[in-house]
């Protein structure tokens, strides 16, 4: 299995501590907490503008779904006119016995 176990690095800043078990000072902790907090703004910003482009795609979408609809049914009322006309046509025409 996969150690969990932090590498140790060579070089002088940027390795991996556990703050609970390191003996830090109270401004390494505030520092620390600090950085998080200004990473975890920087993650949550780029989230939302993500999920607010995602957002408008999807409501683009229901959008011209919802308008397509009425344009199809108002194509088909357009139909139903013609089927009438096409209709009354046929009961005015000569009746023969064929008919």
């Amino acid at each position: 299995m996969a150690d969990k176990t932090p590498k140790e690095s060579g070089s002088r800043f940027a390795t991996r501590i556990d703050p609970t078990k390191e003996g830090l000072s109270n401004e390494q902790l505030h520092f620390i907490r600090q950085v998080e907090l200004e990473q975890w703004k920087k993650k949550t910003q780029k989230l939302r503008t993500r999920n607010v482009v995602t957002g408008l795609a999807i409501g683009a979408i229901v959008l011209g779904i919802y308008g397509y609809t009425f344009y199809s049914v108002s194509q088909e009322r357009v139909m139903d006119e013609l089927d009438e006309e096409a209709k009354l046509a046929r009961m005015r025409g000569s009746k023969t016995g064929a008919n």
